[in-house]
């Protein structure tokens, strides 16, 4: 199904792979040298934003946003490395990000619903959906082979948004940016597929 006159734009996930590969792949090669294998490094991520997520349901956010910052896997870069990234591997990885997020955004949900902030578990909620929903189009969209590999607030622009934020201690800032633009960002992937079937159609 796939129709060569939609070009699929770069996404800035795809220039961030290419503009911190000198970071990334030190770091990534560090650990495979102490012994970590790629496994174990999602592991160590899924602990950590679990740990981080309950902090943030404690209202402790600078504490959980570290966490977050700091043990976000590397378990991509490491199976590169090692020349072992399989299809499996890869959604391994998709899964326990999505496992994550879901209890990050879960945690500041739960904190707010204690405090009585309405407006608080309400955006928190919605940037929930808005990740899932990311995902999910996507997923679903490739299982059709369509592309829908775009969007202004994908995984990575997500983290960018959420991790810093929670360290400088502003959680209804990311709440609303995540809540906005990861919502439109499934709706911009819904019409990316939507302008692929008609063009298939013709």
């Amino acid at each position: 199904m796939e129709n060569n006159s939609i070009r699929t734009p770069v996404t800035l996930t795809d220039r961030m792979r290419v503009w911190f590969k000198w970071i990334i792949d030190p770091i990534g090669r560090f650990f495979l040298n102490i012994g970590m294998t790629p496994n174990m490094m999602t592991a160590l991520g899924m602990i950590g934003n679990f740990l981080g997520a309950y902090y943030l349901s404690q209202g402790k956010f600078m504490q959980g946003g570290w966490l977050i910052l700091i043990l976000t896997p590397l378990d991509g870069t490491m199976a590169r490395l090692r020349g072992e990234p399989s299809d499996f591997g890869a959604f391994v990885d998709s899964i326990s990000d999505r496992y994550a997020e879901i209890a990050i955004l879960g945690g500041i949900m739960y904190y707010y619903a204690n405090q009585g902030n309405a407006l608080g578990s309400t955006l928190a909620f919605a940037a929930a959906s808005g990740s899932v929903l990311v995902s999910y189009v996507k997923a679903r969209a490739e299982s059709l082979e369509y592309e829908a590999k775009i969007g202004v607030l994908t995984r990575v622009e997500r983290y960018l948004v959420l991790a810093p934020l929670l360290v400088f201690n502003l959680p209804m800032i990311a709440l609303w940016i995540l809540a906005i633009f990861g919502n439109f960002t499934a709706l911009q992937r819904i019409w990316f597929v939507r302008r692929q079937a008609h063009a298939n159609m013709k």
